[in-house]
């Protein structure tokens, strides 16, 4: 009797799978989070990926797509108005309109495009999108999975349920990826109008006639640049004494004139004291860094803050899941894991089952690196040997024109180390594929180490320097030499030469330089 029964349950059907229960939960689904995803579902893991807004993130529906769009757009104007005549083209500012509904409209059409091939990916790993906003309210314990709860918004996942209504999805792991948002300055916050962030300045209805922008990093000067290209009056402040602060002084400092010389204006080393809301836009009051007392009012239609940005994770966890916030030092407001304190950190939280990855986990607040630390920490959960992120040799890339592209140790940190090293620099007025194309401002600068020629960092201001940092990429990733990428045959003409052109001056062998 007993020997049927068993066989009877044997014959059983296993039982259905919670539909609501995953292996992998990802909120967000920016660069971190959809590849996370997708890299979870090839290993084999049933996941799901909440995000409140539209897929992609702020990288594809705010940040480095669309700008690059906007910015390109910035470029084929001002060559043909600036540059026109060298090329032999008869075009005049006043015989060029411009129309800016189709300008910003193509950014968004963009946009469009990529959020659907993200959902296509997603269909074709067989990823569960879920729209909504999550709120974790367990982390793994013996006693149960992870617990998530997912409040829609009218129209979303849940069908007819409403504005507020919640359901509970639970998983294995948890994987953290839903990035920064802009800063805002305590005593003028955004208002999307006057005072705006990176995020309306993409999408202004009509372009100003004047402009502060509030910070000279990779953004401020990306807005900048597109602004005063099409003709609006732009003063960039900076609270440091040069411009691109994180960038090899060189670099900041040719950078500088150039973009000076295109028509922005610049006031480094001072800060914003107030900015006062005016009937035609804004009174925006500058002091002095070293000297408080030296003012200076500037009266312009709008203000771009771009000091930077911060942690996004407002209400996602529960108060009693203790998360754990860093208090202190860059990471200070993000959420603390191990990715700095380990050589192959597993990105797991203070709770476990509970990871994250990307912006949200402090610098540097890259698409790239949150989606390298996505791969590494999904790889890891599986038990797979990866390399992970080489924190070290991250490239960083500054889309104006020309560009500014940078990796590894800038002069001032190797000198900050006490390192011994060489300098070599080339620059591009003597380059014959600048000359040709008509991009002859800028420069290659590359430091090695001294005497066994390890590339310690390389930095370049100029036509394709986004393009041209791979090649140092690669052969810092490969521990190649100066000698290396010298004995290295590149094709001529091309701007790739003037990489090797400055190995060749950091050995004293210039050719061209």
């Amino acid at each position: 009797m007993l020997a049927k029964q068993q066989n009877a349950i044997a014959r059983m059907p296993p039982p259905m799978a919670d539909p609501a229960h995953y292996d992998l939960i990802v909120i967000g689904s920016g660069p971190g989070g959809y590849v996370g995803a997708i890299r979870a579902a090839q290993l084999g893991m049933k996941v799901c990926c909440i995000e409140r807004d539209k897929l992609g993130g702020v990288c594809l529906n705010w940040g480095c797509i669309p700008t690059k769009a906007l910015l390109h757009n910035a470029e084929l104007y001002a060559e043909a108005i600036l540059h026109g005549e060298q090329w032999g083209f008869e075009i005049r500012p006043d015989a060029v309109k411009v129309n800016w509904e189709k300008v910003i409209g193509r950014s968004r059409a963009i946009t469009g495009q990529l959020n659907a091939g993200i959902a296509f990916l997603f269909k074709k790993n067989k990823i569960d999108h879920v729209a909504g906003h999550a709120k974790i309210v367990a982390g793994k314990t013996a006693a149960g999975p992870c617990k998530v709860e997912v409040r829609a918004s009218t129209g979303t996942y849940y069908k007819g349920s409403g504005e507020g209504a919640t359901k509970t999805l639970t998983a294995d792991r948890v994987l953290i990826a839903t990035g920064a948002a802009p800063k805002q300055l305590p005593f003028a916050p955004t208002d999307g109008k006057t005072v705006i962030s990176s995020y309306e300045a993409m999408n202004l209805p009509t372009r100003p006639a004047s402009m502060v922008v509030i910070g000279s990093g990779a953004i401020g000067m990306e807005f900048a640049y597109f602004y005063n290209a099409f003709g609006t009056k732009v003063t960039v402040v900076e609270m440091v004494d040069r411009i691109l602060p994180i960038e090899d002084d060189d670099i900041s400092a040719a950078a500088l004139k150039a973009f000076a010389a295109q028509g922005m204006e610049f006031r480094t080393g001072t800060s914003v004291k107030a900015i006062e809301k005016t009937a035609k836009g804004a009174k925006v009051t500058l002091y002095k860094v070293a000297n408080e007392k030296e003012t200076e009012t500037l009266e312009v239609e709008t203000v771009l803050v771009a000091i930077g940005v911060g942690a996004r994770h407002d209400g996602l966890f529960d108060p009693s899941l203790g998360i754990r916030i860093s208090d202190s030092g860059p990471n200070k407001g993000h959420i603390a894991t191990d990715y700095r304190d380990k050589a192959e950190p597993s990105y797991q939280t203070s709770v476990p089952g509970i990871y994250a990855i990307g912006d949200v986990i402090g610098p540097p607040w890259l698409a790239h690196v949150s989606s390298e630390e996505a791969v590494a920490c999904v790889e890891r959960m599986k038990g797979h040997h990866t390399l992970g992120v080489d924190y070290a040799s991250i490239p960083g890339c500054t889309y104006c024109n020309p560009q500014i592209a940078s990796i590894g140790l800038t002069e001032r940190e190797a000198k900050a180390k006490g390192l011994k090293f060489k300098v070599g620099k080339y620059p591009f007025k003597s380059h014959g594929k600048a000359i040709a194309v008509g991009a002859t401002t800028g420069l290659v600068k590359v430091i090695t180490s001294d005497p066994h020629g390890e590339i310690l960092g390389a930095h370049i201001f100029g036509e394709d320097a986004s393009e041209l940092v791979g090649e140092m990429g690669l052969a810092k990733r490969l521990e190649a030499t100066i000698e290396d990428l010298i004995s290295t045959v590149h094709a001529h003409p091309t701007m790739h030469e003037a990489l090797k052109e400055a190995a060749l001056a950091a050995e004293g062998r210039a050719i061209h330089g």
